[in-house]
């Protein structure tokens, strides 16, 4: 297998407008990250994924942007910008920014143009299509509720938007938008960043015919629709669209080949024979993928606000077929949380009494597969959902589309802000818990998103003070990955997948043996290694279980008798030996 700085790195993502506020404004900013970098050396980590700081009106919190090369002035100048990436290198580390090119915002001068007549050379920049029989041009369900086409009064045609309205669908049909996307990434791989995380890039590419959703194939869409809606998610006609894997290929070759540099894309309701397909070595399109499908194992057939229990069979059978499908023909990528997901130890783990525990044991996890780990902020101290008192303190826009929709459909207030207490993206966005200070010490005026209450518990300040912290925990994760190069590259085998109280595998590379054993309950759990693993003086590697209980451990691996273990509660064990 090919070796490559990006395997072998594990990346920390901010959200600037939660991570550190320095002006006092309530909106964290540039200058802030600035003053937060010898944290993240600390840490560990090797690269920065930036989510967006570009020009933005913020209708979805930067993802909807109105000028790709100027920098927002909530968060700071291209001074600052230029700061921050001479900070990250002079300490080893690397920046990937986020792409966002399958749309703009409706404020960009592309956009500007594109509205004012059918005829304008703009106009071609994006999907515009005149209505059908008095209604929009066909009945696909934007991702944040209702049609996913808005009427545009100056020339009385309607224009695509698979999110929300202020963010058009950029028309990749079209060869100069192509370019001068090209372009614009190539200004900023010219500024000396490392690489792109690439928002929803198997969206750009749509069937150009645009036909009707009607009932989708409910192996594809997300949002499988009642009998009674409107609209309908049309992801057979662009999701992996027909030409997804000439664009990217087109943006290899005339871009990113030139550069020394890691690509991650964003892609929605991949399998992973699609994944492959963007990441095999031998295709020429990305390095990795985020793929949904272990974030949907607690949705049901409604979808994401449809929830139910997840079974922990359903994540080892998840993460056991893209382990197995990716090796040796591309790479894996490995979260379970970021800005548009709640926060992993109240989803996965156990937020109250074994909020450390669970934290470390899920963090083992995605520390020991083979992929490049990805954490969000905040989850290296174990931040966790909250619960806000109203609905008007949500910001999000899926959010506050999907409780608008629901309650116009009659559904119990209740049950709906349940919904939203489990899954809004808000979960991931509150600001950054730095210490017990008013506001976590994240700002000292009114932060744009109320701070999560247990801050005074649960903070940076804390868990640096604190030797069996979550942080340091994370660190000395970090570092195996450095020293052993069995938890990078060695393959991957799944112990008893229909166990579904705990999730045992091994790896193995090079005439070493990786035991990974992690119990998923509040319960001590029994664990016996199959009779045909073979093993000869094991070594505790690590465990999240310290004091007396962890001195027990390492001698019992003296004893080298793994047939027989028993795991305490949220209780993670990794043991290697030479074959």
């Amino acid at each position: 297998m090919k070796k490559t700085w990006w395997k072998e790195s594990v990346v920390y993502q901010i959200y600037p407008r939660s991570f550190m506020d320095s002006n006092g404004d309530g909106i964290g900013d540039l200058p802030g990250i600035i003053s937060k970098l010898d944290y993240l050396k600390q840490l560990g980590v090797h690269v920065v994924w930036l989510c967006p700081v570009y020009q933005s009106p913020n209708d979805d919190n930067g993802y909807d942007i109105s000028d790709y090369q100027q920098i927002m002035d909530e968060f700071g100048t291209m001074e600052d910008w230029e700061q921050l990436l001479e900070g990250l290198h002079q300490r080893g580390m690397k920046l990937i920014m986020d792409l966002v090119v399958n749309h703009s915002s409706d404020e960009h001068h592309w956009f500007a143009e594109s509205r004012k007549s059918t005829d304008n050379q703009y106009r071609d920049y994006y999907i515009w299509r005149p209505g059908k029989d008095g209604r929009e041009p066909n009945d696909w369900a934007s991702f944040f509720s209702g049609s996913a086409w808005q009427k545009d009064e100056a020339t009385d045609e309607y224009y695509l938007h698979l999110f929300s309205s202020k963010q058009p669908d950029l028309n990749w049909e079209n060869e100069t938008v192509r370019e001068e996307i090209y372009r614009m990434m190539t200004w900023w791989l010219d500024k000396g960043i490392d690489g792109f995380r690439m928002d929803v890039i198997n969206l750009i590419s749509k069937n150009p015919e645009l036909p009707d959703a009607h009932t989708p194939d409910p192996g594809i869409g997300t949002m499988p629709p009642d009998e009674g809606q409107t609209y309908h998610f049309g992801g057979q006609h662009f999701v992996n669209g027909p030409r997804v894997h000439e664009y990217l290929q087109e943006m290899n070759r005339k871009v990113l080949s030139r550069y020394d540099i890691m690509t991650v894309g964003e892609t929605v309701n991949v399998t992973p024979e699609d994944g492959a397909l963007y990441v095999g070595e031998d295709r020429n399109e990305l390095n990795m993928v985020f793929h949904f499908e272990l974030m949907q194992v607690d949705s049901g057939p409604g979808g994401k606000w449809d929830i139910r229990p997840w079974r922990l069979s359903e994540i080892k059978q998840v993460i056991s077929k893209w382990q197995t499908l990716l090796h040796n023909k591309g790479w894996n990528s490995n979260y379970l949380n970021n800005h548009d997901q709640p926060r992993m130890v109240s989803r996965f783990g156990n937020d109250s009494v074994y909020r450390k525990p669970s934290a470390k044991m899920l963090a083992t996890l995605l520390h020991t597969l083979q992929g490049t780990p990805y954490i969000y902020q905040g989850e290296e101290i174990g931040m966790t959902n909250i619960r806000l008192s109203s609905i008007d303190d949500y910001r999000d826009i899926e959010t506050l589309n999907m409780y608008q929709e629901y309650k116009e459909a009659g559904r119990d207030t209740d049950a709906i802000m349940e919904s939203i207490y489990i899954k809004s993206r808000d979960n991931a966005r509150t600001p950054m818990q730095w210490d017990g200070t008013e506001q976590a010490g994240f700002t000292k005026g009114q932060p744009w998103i109320s701070v999560n209450p247990n801050y005074t518990d649960i903070n940076v300040q804390e868990a640096l003070a604190d030797p069996d912290s979550i942080f340091y925990y994370y660190q000395r994760l970090i570092e195996l990955r450095r020293q052993e190069p069995i938890i990078v590259y060695g393959d991957y085998t799944v112990l008893q997948p229909e166990d579904e109280q705990l999730f045992a595998y091994i790896r193995s590379y090079e005439g070493q043996k990786l035991l990974v054993v992690l119990n998923f309950t509040d319960q001590a759990q029994p664990f016996k290694l199959d009779a045909h693993v073979s093993y000869h003086e094991p070594q505790l590697l690590i465990s999240n279980y310290g004091g007396d209980h962890g001195r027990e451990l390492a001698e019992e691996a003296r004893s080298h008798n793994l047939r027989s273990l028993s795991l305490e509660p949220y209780e993670a064990r990794v043991y290697l030996w030479q074959e």
